[in-house]
């Protein structure tokens, strides 16, 4: 059975239009029964971000909840892994995020966190959607949940923060980018206890500018106020902050891909990286692979996803893993990506090793990557063509030993999308063409945009 709200990561959507009010009171009066009939504690803790629109749907989704007979306590403006970890250390069933993460301020999404700090399985969300079409039994009188603010739960979350770097940050100047978002005060003031003399943009949301023009989807914001505040490092939240990515004193980024390598390398020469596994995505560079093995650790590859990310980690042991795009997940921290505790590990890491951020920089060269979006009549059938078929099998023989290639379709659009990867920018560029040019003569695919990635962020 096919989900009919829930997406890949929870139920978002443009505010008030196919995220309406009614929606949620109808999913969380859903979400409540299933808490019920489950016997599970009929309490939940919700947080947002600094969204508009995200008062008027925690409101709705708050009496949804109350009608089931469930108590929801609210922690306000909070990142998303704060939720988690209150969720999962608390005496609650469920964590209710209220985020569109990185999207524009007009949309909004709820998603949904076990007392495991994991998202809901599908079949639960499933189960969730069939209750949201039932009327079913409300409480009444004393059965009836209640509504309290408890802001201070997440303090147990900042004393596990604060413990990463227990020599504190004394000497440090750091430059923040808090996206108007769910960080934008706990980031810099979090920074400010361990010693650092901060420097912030983006920290004065006002409802309708979160992620705009700055956070970890706009780098080259924090990368100019790293290098123009003569900063030694820098950090760039998203709006939710479970990711973050970050920039070196000369304003050069550091993304997923080199956050990873300078966390294991040093983990590693410390004989701390057991076992001396990394996982990363079919997106993490050739060049970063290269390098993790001239340093005896194992990259693991998984598809795009925290999911699946998040999935090997456990399979493997590795004490690591995560994507280009910032979102890390340290397993010992806690099951999802959290950027403060990335952003944290990352300055331990520098503070231990006595080195700053840029010495790092030129650890490895990355290979040339060029990743093509291509817009097609049907996601499902654009590869059936012998024409394209052999177009991908041939640029898979063209780069044994020098690169690789990854096409693969959207799984919420008629996108296609082609990453190729080479050690020079003429075979990459030279392969791209070819296996594009298929796609657009047989699938009758159409070029949306091309982005390198050589030096920037992956999706």
């Amino acid at each position: 059975m096919s989900k009919k709200h829930f997406g890949t990561d929870g139920i978002r959507g443009v505010a008030n239009s196919k995220l309406t009010p009614e929606l949620a009171l109808s999913l969380g009066r859903a979400a409540g029964q299933w808490l019920r009939k489950s016997g599970m504690t009929a309490r939940v803790v919700v947080g947002r971000d600094t969204r508009k629109s995200g008062p008027m749907i925690e409101m709705a989704l708050s009496a949804g909840f109350n009608s089931a007979g469930v108590d929801v306590v609210s922690i306000g403006v909070a990142p998303t892994p704060a939720v988690s970890f209150v969720a999962r250390t608390g005496d609650f069933s469920l964590g209710i995020v209220i985020s569109a993460s990185h999207n524009p301020f007009e949309d909004n999404g709820i998603k949904m966190i076990g007392p495991n700090g994991h998202k809901l399985p599908d079949e639960v969300e499933i189960e969730i959607e069939r209750l949201m079409e039932e009327d079913s039994h409300r409480a009444t009188g004393g059965g009836i949940g209640t509504v309290s603010y408890s802001p201070e739960l997440v303090a147990g979350y900042l004393d596990m923060l604060m413990s990463i770097v227990p020599s504190g940050l004394a000497g440090m100047k750091i430059a923040v980018d808090g996206a108007n978002g769910a960080a934008y005060a706990m980031g810099p003031e979090l920074l400010k206890k361990l010693g650092a003399e901060v420097v912030a943009t983006a920290v004065e949301p006002d409802g309708v500018n979160i992620n705009l023009h700055c956070g970890a989807t706009h780098p080259d914001t924090i990368q100019s106020l790293t290098k123009e505040s003569g900063a030694c490092f820098g950090v760039s939240f998203d709006g939710d902050a479970d990711r973050a990515v970050f920039s070196d004193s000369k304003g050069r980024l550091i993304n997923g891909d080199r956050t990873i390598g300078i966390w294991a390398e040093h983990e590693q020469s410390v004989g701390r990286l057991v076992p001396p596994v990394v996982v990363g995505t079919v997106m993490t560079n050739g060049g970063f692979e290269h390098y993790a093995v001239t340093k005896g650790i194992q990259l693991e590859r998984t598809p795009v996803g925290d999911k699946y990310v998040s999935q090997r980690i456990g399979e493997t042991k590795a004490r690591i893993g995560g994507e280009q795009s910032g979102h890390i997940i340290f397993p010992e921290r806690g099951p999802t990506g959290d950027g403060l505790v990335t952003m944290l590990e990352l300055l331990r890491v520098i503070v231990e090793s006595k080195r700053d951020a840029a010495s790092y920089y030129d650890a490895y060269e990355p290979w040339p990557q060029l990743l093509t979006n291509m817009k097609v009549a049907d996601r499902s059938t654009w590869n059936d063509g012998e024409l394209v078929q052999s177009a991908i099998e041939q640029a898979t023989k063209d780069l044994v030993g020098r690169g690789r290639i990854n096409v693969r379709s959207s799984g919420t659009q008629n996108l296609v999308r082609v990453m190729v990867e080479a050690d020079t920018y003429d075979l990459r560029d030279l392969v791209s063409a070819s296996v594009v040019g298929a796609i657009t003569r047989e699938a009758g695919g159409e070029i949306v945009n091309k982005t390198d990635l050589t030096y920037a962020l992956g999706d």
